[in-house]
């Protein structure tokens, strides 16, 4: 089982009562618990404090729990944060939108205090599981993973310390907060420093970084997705495909697909070549 006493829990809910209900039951099963009376503030508090994990109800004023999600899912600081919806209904087309959005679960209200606290424990033990595998098993990927850094990174002597830390640390998870302790920064200064010297962020050099390292391992190996991603720091197979589509504008597997194609035309192009070198009539179809 997972230590609850270090995990720290936000709650985001606009009715008062049941967010000092789920706070009190929390704190009496040693989690450390956030609360957050509406959507904008559950972002700033999920942003801040990078909790374990992350209960909201999805019906709220303003900002409702799908567009918390959404923010939260689209910010590599949150986007891995096992993520459970309070729904006071089971509508399915509710449920679905939730889906794939990207929660984790849902919780159906009312429910018992040992439905809440099971749902809690699935969702640490299968973060920590994954934590675990990715600990364990990704070196194996580590030689596929070396790529000229040179071709990355700017060339800026005053942030050599910083790209050297991505560089080393890239494929373990690591954020904005890590690179900031590593070079003896507060985050809020190391981000407007490298931003203003580089024109981007540090999590974007990190998300660059990864990308590099992703492109020959999907088109030197046969690595799964999820090992690939695992491989990269990413401890969610999705959270890495939605990034690679938004750099690469196609998904992984048919980016890798695509390369495959191309490497086929490739090898074939010097064989029709041989078949009739001297005719100028001669096209990669065939001869006239």
């Amino acid at each position: 089982m997972t230590n609850e006493s270090s995990k720290t829990i936000l709650v985001i809910e606009d009715d008062s009562d049941s967010r000092n209900l789920f706070l009190a039951v929390l704190e009496a099963r040693g989690f450390d618990g956030i609360a957050a009376e509406n959507g904008a503030s559950g972002i700033q508090q999920a942003q801040k404090y990078l909790p374990d994990l992350i209960i909201c109800d999805i019906m709220m004023p303003d900002m409702d729990g799908y567009d918390v999600l959404n923010v939260l899912r689209q910010d590599p600081l949150t986007a891995i944060i096992p993520f459970i919806f309070l729904t006071g209904n089971d509508d399915k087309a509710g449920l679905r939108k939730g889906m794939e959005l990207g929660a984790d679960d849902y919780i159906t209200k009312p429910s018992t205090i040992e439905e809440i606290l099971k749902a809690i424990a699935i969702r640490l033990e299968k973060q920590a599981m994954l934590r675990y595998w990715y600990a364990t098993k990704s070196h194996q990927l580590t030689e596929s993973l070396a790529v000229d850094s040179e071709a990355i990174f700017p060339s800026t002597p005053q942030l050599q310390e910083v790209f050297d830390y991505i560089e080393a640390h890239y494929h373990q998870g690591i954020t904005l907060s890590n690179v900031a302790v590593a070079v003896g920064y507060s985050p809020a200064y190391l981000t407007s420093r490298v931003a203003r010297e580089t024109g981007d962020t540090v999590n974007g050099w990190i998300f660059k970084r990864r990308m590099a390292a992703a492109r020959p391992l999907l088109r030197n190996t046969n690595k799964t997705i999820e090992q690939i991603a695992t491989a990269l720091g990413y401890q969610n197979a999705c959270h890495f495909s939605r990034q690679f589509r938004q750099h690469h504008g196609l998904p992984p597997k048919a980016w890798r697909k695509q390369q495959q194609s191309l490497q086929s035309v490739r090898n074939l192009k010097p064989q029709l070549i041989d078949v009739c070198p001297q005719s100028e009539k001669c096209l990669l179809t065939g001869r006239s």
